[in-house]
């Protein structure tokens, strides 16, 4: 096993001579040896496995994740009178809206990206063209195989690692997308750098299984103000032991106390240090803990919740969505396609309030003229009507189009004048 172990790191070794890494922890390329595990106050060794068995971390993650793979992303031209349409007759309409690749839904293909953005920081898909370079397929890659480096020029390289086999990918074919980042082209490990965090709550945890386990610890104490021999103590542990199963009354002599040890102010601090790990941790990736299931009766009120969801949308979707809008840009779309095509998260859906919040939205957007009945009922997941098209203000909501004409009253007047053959004198 140690040769073989050998010969893969001097296999590697020798495929990468002349080029100058980046370093272990952003690019995963020893995370395959347990090398790029990092030293915790805690001792706990932190990869994105061992992470993800926090169950803190684990609601962090699965609740970003599946928060953006649901989010419809739709690709759109632009108009000539600055509006937007959809681009469903282009390529890449299918492959980021659909289906990616054969291997994957779009659904699932953007949680792993998300997943990966939030645990390595950094997201790779490799971009496969067609002989006529028509982008045919976007492959997701472990971030944990990919290898970074940069070349002479100090531009970055891709290669894809498995076993012994090294694969070099070029820098147009790869699709990179990061997370927060301080050079702007490598993104940094939320669970690397936060992992005397998650340690912490890795090994509370522990210390707490281990306390409450009913094997491991006494049940309750007995305090006696003589020295008893082993006879008596036994005769003692079998009467409490009689009681508490069975039921009936202590029966304790010569100054006995009894003191429970079920839960103690001990047990009672490691379970606040638990609640606190799990605030820290929502720290770590930006998310407001009753969204998780963590939260006392203040901040789970229905009003605070929402605020803390729109907030959630803002300042932690936002953020996540954007970097992959713009990625897209860069690496799917030519110079002149940017001019004209762009992808786009609808984030509406998630920001949808209650029916008398979204009845007062669509009644404001009506009446003024900024929103047409078809768009509303598209909100609502309804179909179109014939007229709902057209843009109406608050004045009857008539077509802006006939603002002028005469309706209502006067209409009535001048068609009774005019059957009467009388001309209008007011």
């Amino acid at each position: 096993m140690q040769n073989k172990t050998l010969a893969s790191i001097l296999g590697l070794g020798l495929a990468n001579i002349g080029r100058k890494s980046i370093g272990s922890k952003e690019s995963g390329f020893f995370s395959q040896w347990g090398w790029n595990t990092g030293g915790t106050w805690s001792g706990k060794s932190i990869t994105a496995d061992s992470a993800l068995q926090n169950d803190t971390v684990w609601a962090c993650v699965k609740l970003i994740s599946e928060a953006v793979s649901t989010l419809p992303l739709g690709f759109y031209k632009r108009t000539a009178k600055g509006g937007r349409e959809s681009a469903g007759e282009h390529p890449l309409y299918e492959l980021l809206h659909s289906q990616p690749n054969a291997r994957m839904s779009a659904v699932n293909y953007w949680q792993a990206v998300s997943a990966s953005l939030l645990l390595w920081g950094n997201a790779y898909t490799e971009i496969i063209r067609a002989r006529n370079g028509r982008i045919s397929s976007l492959e997701f890659i472990n971030p944990a195989q990919v290898r970074l480096s940069r070349d002479g020029n100090g531009l970055l390289q891709y290669a894809y690692v498995s076993g012994t086999v090294t694969r070099d990918i070029p820098r147009d074919a790869m699709m990179h997308m990061k997370s927060f980042t301080l050079d702007g082209e490598v993104g940094l490990s939320a669970i690397q750098y936060g992992r005397n965090a998650i340690g912490s709550a890795l090994a509370a945890d522990q210390a707490s299984d281990e306390t409450f386990r009913g094997a491991s610890r006494a049940n309750a104490l007995v305090q006696v103000d003589a020295i008893l021999n082993k006879e008596q103590r036994a005769q003692i542990g079998g009467h409490i032991e009689d009681v508490s199963q069975n039921g009936g009354v202590y029966v304790l002599e010569k100054g006995m106390g009894y003191q429970s040890l079920k839960f103690n102010p001990v047990d009672a601090e490691l379970l606040a240090s638990r609640a606190f790990s799990v605030e820290t941790i929502c720290r770590w990736f930006r998310v407001p803990p009753v969204m998780i299931g963590h939260g006392d009766k203040q901040s789970s009120w229905p009003t605070s919740t929402d605020a803390q969801g729109a907030l959630f949308v803002r300042y932690v979707l936002r953020a996540c969505i954007l970097g992959i809008e713009q990625e897209i840009r860069r690496a799917l779309l030519t110079p002149t396609e940017r001019l004209t095509y762009f992808a786009e998260f609808s984030v509406e859906g998630l920001l949808r309030g209650d029916t008398a919040a979204r009845s007062a939205f669509y009644a404001t957007a009506l009446q003024n003229g900024y929103m047409t009945s078809n768009e509303v009922r598209a909100l609502e997941n309804l179909p179109p009507v014939t007229g709902g098209d057209e843009l109406r203000v608050q004045s009857n909501l008539v077509p802006l189009a006939k603002l002028g004409e005469v309706t209502g009253a006067s209409a009535a007047r001048s068609a009774l004048l005019g059957w009467l053959n009388e001309k209008d004198e007011t």
